[in-house]
């Protein structure tokens, strides 16, 4: 019993972790597109992807797309980062996660990209760069903190 009360609270730190690096990462993309950098419709093609557009309705398919994105970005990549974050360079889980972030961003920076060019695209590069660089420090910080708690506080 032990062993799953542990793991349970393993699984909520993770997710608060998530939870806290993607609402920051959701502040640098919102900065990122009223400068022009980044399209928040981006969010909507990963509901399409999946069909919610039929279900839902267009109206609907940006904010089921950003629930997609919230909830990948607090279970998915923290679960991953949990396993392999000790393996990456840093001695504390938030300097990791500064180099899990930039792997994460690799992928996204072709994910998302709607065909920017120009100016736009090199602030599209900086902006989803710093947004996942803030997504895996403020996530690893989380970790930190929490992992040296007492048991009673997670």
């Amino acid at each position: 019993m032990e062993v799953l009360a542990g793991i349970l609270a393993d699984g909520l730190v993770g997710a608060l972790g998530g939870f806290v690096g993607t609402s920051l990462m959701t502040v640098v993309l919102l900065v990122g597109a009223s400068l022009g950098g980044f399209e928040m419709s981006s969010f909507g093609t990963t509901a399409e992807l999946i069909g919610l557009d039929a279900i839902l309705g267009p109206e609907m398919v940006l904010a089921a797309g950003y629930v997609i994105f919230l909830g990948g970005g607090m279970t998915t990549w923290p679960l991953l980062f949990a396993s392999i974050g000790r393996y990456l360079p840093g001695e504390k889980f938030a300097t990791a996660g500064i180099a899990y972030g930039f792997v994460l961003w690799t992928g996204f920076v072709l994910a998302f990209n709607v065909g920017y060019s120009g100016l736009a695209l090199a602030l599209y590069v900086v902006i989803t760069l710093v947004a996942h660089l803030v997504y895996g420090f403020s996530m690893g910080s989380v970790f930190d903190y929490l992992s040296d708690r007492p048991r009673t506080l997670v």
